[in-house]
């Protein structure tokens, strides 16, 4: 019976086989290489994501199998994407809510603020971003987006300019950074402070959600955040330099805990 092909450690201790993939993420894998390298170059050009349901029919496979795929590369490109080195420079920082989406009633008298607290549901979370100007875009979801405040603290560095809108949850920062606030009641942009970069991140994440995607679940809304994040900071590369980047990310990146395995878990 032909399988795919291996290799052998050669050295008498060892004898171990492995394949091209072996210790990626893309570990025990089932499709020819190819597949993968095709999924890659079709996921990459995606400007605002691209569904796995779309994938699955582009590549011939089950949606199942094309679901865990572009999810492996998500959390590949992601992982690129969140390195341990922090944000300097000028930093904006802003929060925006997504998932838990409810359809309004038909007639006006009937429908209600879902924005208010009483209304949530639960299944909303918020995603804070942390975005370098002309630098990396970092993203983290919580229930709140006051809870964000500690992820900035995390990940930017003391001697960066912070950039933040008016909520009262920013005021923390101030113990900690040179801050500059502005006012959107008043007006986007000012000529001392700015929050475009952050917006111009939501903005694409929003259009993926309801354009592509049409519904993110709050348990992976974390990949879809970061997924996002590298999309905008690569935005200005080519195709093919998205590819070998892409590419590259998947090669370095570890067999996934959340992904392998996910089908034979879930059922």
């Amino acid at each position: 019976m032909r399988t795919r092909k291996k290799f052998k450690c050669k050295t008498r201790e060892c004898q171990h086989q492995f394949s091209v993939t072996s210790g990626t993420i893309f570990a025990s894998r089932k499709l020819p290489v190819r597949d993968y390298l095709l999924a890659i170059a079709i996921f990459v050009n995606g400007a605002k994501g691209y569904a796995a349901l779309q994938l699955s029919r582009d590549l011939d496979v089950q949606y199942k199998t094309a679901f865990v795929l572009a999810h492996k590369i998500r959390e590949a490109i992601g992982a690129a994407q969140s390195d341990n080195s922090p944000l300097d420079g000028e930093v904006e920082v802003d929060g925006a809510y997504f998932g838990g989406h409810i359809r309004p009633k038909n007639e006006a008298k009937d429908r209600i603020d879902r924005r208010r607290n009483k209304y949530q549901t639960g299944k909303r979370r918020v995603v804070v971003v942390a975005r370098e100007r002309r630098g990396r875009t970092l993203t983290f979801v919580h229930k709140a987006e006051g809870e964000g405040v500690a992820s900035i603290n995390r990940c930017v560095a003391t001697s960066a300019t912070i950039h933040a809108d008016e909520a009262s949850h920013w005021d923390a920062l101030h113990m900690r950074y040179l801050t500059k606030r502005i006012n959107h009641k008043r007006a986007y942009s000012t000529d001392d402070s700015n929050t475009n970069q952050a917006e111009s991140f939501f903005s694409r994440l929003r259009r993926a959600e309801v354009g592509t995607h049409h519904h993110i679940s709050g348990q992976y809304l974390d990949a879809y955040a970061l997924e996002m994040a590298w999309r905008e900071d690569n935005r200005r590369i080519s195709n093919g330099e998205q590819f070998l980047a892409a590419t590259n990310a998947a090669l370095e990146h570890p067999v996934s805990r959340r992904w392998k395995g996910y089908w034979q878990r879930a059922t």
